[in-house]
Parts: structure tokens; sequence; C-alpha cells
């Protein structure tokens, strides 16, 4: 199973960005969405999941909840934009992963046995900051995998 991870589009979806998703069964947007096409747009690649982001104020992005939790591979997957924000201890819960974004940095890593995952941002280019989309596998033992994808986009 391949999952779609995105944050901080804030209004952009990139053609890179959706080629990168071609092919996902499930994305799951972390927040700072930007847009409401965006995540309509999304939604023609595959089913869209989102959690609102700090700059989603206005129209229908201020419904979107600040977390939520989806079950993926009989796994538990907690989603949410800010890490610092994060007020339960996921290995306690067990879930299998922390899905975040806000810093536009992609990284992935383990702690207590649970993957954190931040994508990094498919939207405007931050400082010097590659354009990132991310891919969540689920394997057949019930790990997760996290790859980053670096999309090559022009200079904004």
């Amino acid at each position: 199973m391949k999952i779609g991870v995105v944050s901080d589009t804030h209004g952009l979806l990139r053609p890179e960005a959706v080629r990168a998703l071609e092919g996902v069964e499930r994305i799951l947007h972390l927040g700072d969405v930007g847009k409401a096409s965006v995540l309509k747009e999304l939604g023609k690649i595959a089913p869209v999941t989102a959690v609102r982001g700090n700059t989603d104020r206005e129209g229908p992005l201020r419904e979107l909840p600040e977390t939520e939790v989806v079950m993926i591979a009989s796994r538990y997957v907690y989603m949410l934009h800010d890490l610092k924000t994060l007020h339960l201890d996921p290995a306690a819960g067990k879930f299998a992963a922390v899905l975040i974004g806000h810093t536009h940095v992609p990284n992935f890593y383990r702690r207590k046995g649970v993957l954190y995952f931040n994508p990094g941002s498919c939207g405007p280019r931050r400082f010097r900051l590659p354009v990132t989309v991310g891919l969540l596998t689920a394997g057949e033992s019930g790990r997760f995998e996290a790859q980053i994808v670096e999309l090559k986009c022009d200079g904004s």
C-alpha cells in the first residue's frame, strides 16, 4: 500500500506534485492547504484526508480538524500540522506513525518505535528548502517506510 503525504501547499498544487502522487491509494494533507481547490484536485488522484494548518483560517478550510487519526494497513496514524502542538504520547497510544508539516523541512525518524514523518512542502518554495512530497509505504510486516521525493521545479 502506497500513501501520498503532502503539506504546506499554500494554495499551489504543482503539476510535478500531481505526477509524483500518481498511483497512490490515498493522500494525507498535513495542513496549510491554502485553497479548497487544492483538496479537490488531489481528490481526483485518490481519496484525501486533511488537517488544518495555522494559515487555514478562512472558508471551508477553517472547518478542517486540527488533528486526525487514520487507519492504514491495520495501523493507526496520527496527523497534525505542527509537532509542537502534539499533546499525547504516540507510543503509549499505539500509533505506528505521526505525520506533521509546518516547518517545510522534509525529514523522518523513529522514536520509541513510532515513525515521525514530515514530507516538507510542495507549495511555494521557502528559502532554499527543496520542494518535496512524501510517500508512506506499509510493508507486509506492518512497519511503515517513509520516502521523500524531491520535485524538479523552476525557481518558484
